[in-house]
This record gives C-alpha cells, structure tokens and sequence, in this order.
C-alpha cells in the first residue's frame, strides 16, 4: 500500500510539473537574441533560455537550456513624448516539446556586459585555477565562494553555490520594491549569477523599468528609454518570476 502511495505521489508530482510552473518560482534566463524598440514590431518572437536547473517541487527539476517563449507586446513613445518604450512578454516554458503556458513578471535584468564580468572572478583571468576555486561577484553585491561551495552577503551566508550555479532563498528589496517569497514558495531558488536580493535594472544607465509586470496588465514588462532607443542585447539576463 505503502509502495502503491508513493507511486502515485511521483507520478502527481511528475503530471504536475509537466502542467503547471508553481507561483512564486523564479526562472534565471538569457535573452537569445537582440531586441530594440527602433526595429521590434509588435508580436516579435523573443527567446530565452533557462541558464541552471530551476528546482520544482517532488524533487523534480526545469532543466538548464529549456527554452523560454515571448514576443513583442507593443512599441510605443512614453506618455505621447519623445521616449520609446518597448513592452515585453513571456508566454510560455517549452518542456519536452510541450508548451507550459506562464504568466511572468521581471525582477531583475542585467546587461550582457553584467552577465559577462559576474563569470569572471575577482583577480581578474586567472586559467592557473580551477572554475571550481573561483570566487566571483554576483550581481546585487553578494559574493560567489565556488571552493566554499557558498554565497555570502558580508559575513552573512545566503545561499549554496556549484559552479555556475547558485541555490538562494529570495530576500526583499524593500528600495527597489522587490518583494521576498511569494506564494509561499520560500524555498532555495535559482538565481544564476544575481544575489538574493537582486532587483530592477543593472548595466542600463539609459534605461527605466517602467512596469514589471506584476500587477496589471499582468505580465507585460514595460521598459523605457531615457536616451536614444531601447536596446537589450542578446546575452542578457533576467530574473522571471512566475505568477
């Protein structure tokens, strides 16, 4: 009886993950490709991928290079003034050649050049030490210690790390408006190369972050250029955040 229980279990929470993302589950991914608000055209495809395996519950995992599916939801000049603003939208996860359909808002997005320098480590290049003895800067301050196998805010340790991977329970932003668990999902999240309590926009000094998309229009992110166009270049990261 005990062997027929929990193999129900399994397969409810295997039925599960194939159906539905649990709220609350924030996705690490990199843009696949350039987008500008001077060339996207409303319902633009827009991709990315998932950079570390994103733990789900049943001890099941949305495995590294899934595939994430947006478009283009509108381009548009801010408030009838001379600053474009180009809306984003991520509709869905591909898993097993299966569409998962998602609603998601932004948490934090980091420019390639971020994404770039938060892999290198501190001394700078260094090919006489092993990746895995790196200690390497997350982005949001926190540090990545790879031969402690944590991440650390000061002397505080605030998630697990393994490689180019890091395990982090989510911390509020309170400044910058992010909140901490939602959902009740308050377990260790994937969070890549950002720290816990990462939020907003980083390496686009030009760029504001005018909805996130968490509140409505649910979803839609919306981002406006202070200066010239908006241009997210391909390698850029973000932090999804399903709702």
């Amino acid at each position: 009886m005990k062997i027929l229980a929990a193999f129900m279990l399994l397969y409810v929470a295997a039925s599960f993950a194939q159906d539905a993302i649990p709220a609350g589950t924030i996705l690490p991914v990199q843009l696949n490709s350039s987008v500008r608000s001077d060339k996207a055209r409303r319902g633009d495809a827009v991709g990315a991928t998932v950079m570390q395996n994103v733990p789900l519950p049943g001890n099941l995992k949305l495995r590294a290079g899934t595939k994430v599916i947006g478009h283009v939801a509108d381009v548009r000049l801010r408030n009838s003034g001379s600053e474009p603003v180009i809306s984003l939208q991520f509709d869905a996860v591909l898993v097993r050649k299966k569409r998962i359909p998602v609603i998601m808002s932004l948490r934090a997005m980091a420019s390639m050049m971020e994404i770039s320098d938060a892999q290198v480590p501190e001394t700078g290049a260094d090919r006489g030490t092993s990746e895995f003895e790196w200690t390497t800067d997350q982005i949001g301050g926190e540090v990545n210690y790879r031969a402690a196998g944590i991440v650390a805010d000061g002397l505080n340790i605030v998630g697990h790390s393994a490689m180019d991977s890091t395990l982090v329970r989510v911390r509020a932003n309170p400044g910058m408006k992010c909140r901490g668990a939602v959902g009740g999902n308050a377990s260790p999240q994937a969070l890549w190369v950002f720290s816990s309590n990462a939020c907003g926009l980083y390496g686009f000094p030009d760029v504001a972050l005018v909805h996130a998309g968490r509140s409505n229009p649910m979803g839609e992110i919306d981002l406006a250029s202070r200066k010239g166009n908006v241009n997210l270049r391909a390698g850029s990261g973000m932090l999804l955040r399903v709702h």
